[in-house]
């Protein structure tokens, strides 16, 4: 088999790759929103830690980095 064939898939290319393309695009979406939520969570959790009366200003939550 060679390069060609193999990338032609037997007359169902235009089928097959548009479908890998379109689960890459969902699979990078879904990576970026999630990435994106957890940083919003991330920034809510140490602004509630922060506003806590008698917190520290230089403690931040167990496991947490403050930037």
């Amino acid at each position: 088999m060679s390069l060609n064939e193999f990338l032609h898939m037997g007359g169902y290319a235009r089928f097959v790759w548009p479908s890998y393309l379109l689960g890459l695009i969902v699979l990078g979406g879904n990576v970026w929103a999630a990435r994106r939520m957890h940083a919003a969570a991330r920034t809510r959790a140490l602004r509630r830690a922060a506003a806590q009366p008698g917190a520290r200003r230089d403690a931040a939550p167990s496991g947490a980095e403050v930037p």
